[in-house]
């Protein structure tokens, strides 16, 4: 399943939308995909989100879309 995670790049500043990015990652759960993204970056996770059939296909029509891989 792909999952997009809404977050911001520093955990000690306050979210702000203005500043909240996203990047997409396939995993097996919400779970997974927090953990993932929590052991890997420094990022303050503010969101993660399913994205359904429709949805996704929208957001592949994103230039920036792309699927963030974990070793």
């Amino acid at each position: 399943m792909i999952y997009k995670v809404y977050y911001q790049e520093l955990k000690t500043q306050n979210p702000k939308r203005e500043q909240t990015k996203s990047l997409y990652l396939e995993a097996e759960s919400v779970r997974q995909a927090r953990q993932l993204v929590e052991d890997n970056t420094a990022f303050n996770i503010e969101f993660v989100q399913l994205l359904d059939d429709n949805h996704l296909a929208y957001e592949k029509e994103n230039a920036e879309f792309t699927l963030m891989e974990f070793n």
